[in-house]
């Protein structure tokens, strides 16, 4: 894993090109602190640099940027290629023959006798990386098919610039970008800025599964070279060609590929293990790292003192029963909370999913045994584990045919209880229920009910559930929001919980999850792979009926049971449970003064971004346990101290 940056432009100075793509480098040390390489063509057009962190090939032979055999192409490459053996074997029956054991030659060695664009589909893996083709003097930037690796790219003046993080970009002296107003707007509803745009006007995410052509005669143009992957399109075709397998050839068929994945996934020259929460898609992928190593894997998690996050006794029955090598760490709420003044850095931009500060934790942790670890992410979004696929098809098909006043005046009745009296209600309901239906009845899913039942539609409804402020636009001074909706293949899809899915694998998972991933991971050194997210496992997994995914108000269940094979269903059954931290009581608490200060009507009316009257009065109602404001208050507060952030960074150039 590595961080990768670059500049483009007029001809100038080679050695100055190669020094300014060096120092945007620089900025992403964290990334990649085993090495650093830059280079310049020799009319100082284009500069590329580089940090690494050595994963395959520890020697200088892995050095980057590195040149094609024959001298025509140049890249810098962040991320693995994992069937780059079967590449390479393949190149050499076709007379290429190689200096070094990496991934990257492997990767050039492709384009040099391929192309660039009959390349990048064979590719395998997790990467953002940049092409300079010297020939014909332009550069390719390409991202990987679900958007594991970032790219951050934008013309400032005559110049372009692109990174691994916006901070690689911002180190560039041309660098000039103000706020996007539409992308806060954007940002207050989903706590994330949705690709293609970030924070500063002018300044885009590359698309997951997508490569853009920059040429420096044509400044301020960007040519989008398509979609090379496209999660719509392999709904749809999965959807049209399905798969008609029995329960058991369909968790076979499900185990040999994700056996595959973890089996490509844990090749590495350095130390590796995984990550551990004991839930259902950590569990499986260590199960099958587990089988298909003789040595015992090294597993990780975190415990809290707050037992409602804290799932470090499931982790260790499962780490137990498969026999690894557990590593477990309890931190107090004063390391967790110490975590929160560095998120800006981190993240670079905006961003509100309060399991950031977790992840970044048990990256740590991992990070001081290991430099790769496996992880679970993906299971969710690609076999239906979110609790809005089953609660959402089964709330639509109950208050679809209420009329729409009958549903409005529903919601205002279940708001007028305060969550603590849901919760209270609930409490007494979980004396009786089984332990894998408790924590149905809650305040927080009592109101998220009463969100979603005004809703005129599914994709309505959708939107709802994934909205942290319902009206964003009214709440910035200046900021209209762009609608963010599915494309018109995914709105065809008839079956609710497939939608919800497909808009997940477009939106959530590449803009949250696998950022907040990314950034936690990398802020550590440590890298992290994710199996289930292998884009064969994707495809197989939209070939199948929904009724293998999701079944009986079961999500995942097909993953379920494959994990069944390896670990007990005692060890594993019980209620979903996010990986978070009790944002909502710190706001009561030690972090009481801090969102006061932050969320304060002068300071909101000076900087002149947001209205402050909403923003006052979700505090008060959640300081005074009316109700629990937390994701709304968090994505606020994100946004303060990012500012604050920025004003630093402003004052000290």
């Amino acid at each position: 894993m590595c961080g990768i940056a670059g500049v483009l432009g007029p001809p100038g100075d080679p050695a100055a090109t190669r020094a300014t793509a060096m120092r945007m480098a620089g900025a992403l040390e964290h990334r990649g602190p085993d090495d650093a390489g830059d280079w310049s063509d020799s009319r100082g057009v284009v500069g590329l640099g580089f940090r690494r962190l050595s994963i395959i090939d520890l020697s200088p032979d892995g050095h980057q940027p590195m040149r094609s055999a024959d001298g025509r192409y140049v890249t810098v490459f962040n991320g693995e290629i994992y069937n780059f053996a079967a590449l390479r074997a393949e190149l050499v029956a076709a007379g290429c023959t190689f200096r070094g054991g990496s991934d990257t030659e492997v990767m050039l060695a492709a384009v040099s006798r391929w192309g660039v664009e009959a390349t990048v589909p064979r590719l395998w893996g997790m990467f953002g990386l940049a092409i300079w083709d010297d020939e014909l003097g332009e550069l390719h930037l390409v991202r990987d098919r679900l958007g594991k690796k970032p790219v951050y790219y934008g013309w400032q003046g005559g110049t372009f610039l692109f990174g691994s993080e916006l901070k690689a970009l911002r180190a560039h002296p041309a660098f000039a970008a103000g706020l996007d107003r539409d992308a806060l707007a954007a940002y207050l509803r989903f706590a994330y800025v949705p690709t293609p745009a970030t924070i500063y006007a002018g300044i885009c995410k590359l698309a997951p599964g997508s490569r853009i052509v920059i040429r420096p005669e044509r400044p301020g143009e960007v040519l989008d070279a398509g979609r090379y992957w496209d999660p719509v399109e392999v709904a749809r075709a999965g959807i049209a060609n399905p798969l008609v397998l029995s329960d058991v050839e369909a968790v076979t068929a499900l185990e040999g590929l994700l056996g595959d994945a973890v089996a490509l996934r844990a090749y590495a020259d350095v130390p590796l293990g995984a990550f551990l929460s004991g839930g259902i898609d950590s569990s499986a992928v260590v199960a099958l790292m587990q089988a298909q190593s003789s040595l015992r894997v090294r597993t990780f998690t975190i415990g809290f003192e707050a037992s409602e996050y804290d799932e470090s006794a499931d982790a260790r029955v499962v780490a137990a029963h498969l026999g690894t090598d557990h590593t477990e760490l309890r931190v107090t709420s004063e390391e967790t909370l110490a975590v929160i003044p560095r998120l800006p850095a981190l993240y670079d931009e905006p961003f509100a999913d309060a399991s950031q500060i977790p992840t970044f934790l048990v990256s740590q942790l991992a990070r001081a045994s290991v430099t790769v670890a496996l992880s679970g992410d993906g299971g969710d979004e690609v076999f239906g584990g979110y609790n809005r696929y089953v609660s959402g098809m089964r709330t639509w098909s109950r208050i679809g045919r209420l009329p729409h006043p009958a549903r409005a005046g529903l919601a205002r009745l279940l708001e007028g209880v305060p969550p603590r009296g849901w919760d209270a209600l609930g409490s007494i309901a979980d004396q009786v229920l089984p332990r894998s239906r408790r924590g149905l009845v809650s305040g927080n899913r009592v109101h998220k009910l009463a969100r979603v039942l005004p809703a005129r539609d599914i994709d309505a409804l959708y939107r709802s559930l994934v909205s942290t402020w319902p009206d964003p636009a009214a709440l910035v001074t200046g900021g209209h929001e762009t609608p963010v909706g599915l494309s018109a293949g995914a709105a065809a899809l008839a079956d609710p919980a497939r939608r919800m899915m497909l808009a997940d694998l477009l939106g959530y998972l590449p803009d949250d999850i696998l950022v907040k991933v990314d950034r936690a991971s990398m802020g550590t050194s440590l890298e992290a792979r994710a199996p289930l997210l292998d884009h064969r496992l994707v495809e197989l997994a939209w070939r199948l009926p929904i009724r293998q995914l999701i079944r009986d108000g079961e999500g995942k269940w097909l993953l379920r049971r494959l994990l069944e094979r390896h670990v007990p269903r005692s060890l594993t059954d019980r209620p979903k449970q996010g990986f978070g931290v009790p944002i909502d009581a710190w706001l009561r608490g030690p972090l009481r003064g801090w969102a006061q200060d932050l969320l304060a009507t002068d300071r909101l009316t000076r900087e002149g971004l947001l209205r402050p009257a909403p923003i006052q009065a979700a505090l008060r109602d959640h300081l005074a346990g009316r109700r629990n404001r937390q994701d709304q208050l968090w994505t606020v507060l994100m946004l303060e101290a990012w500012l604050e952030a920025e004003r630093a960074r402003a004052g000290a150039a």
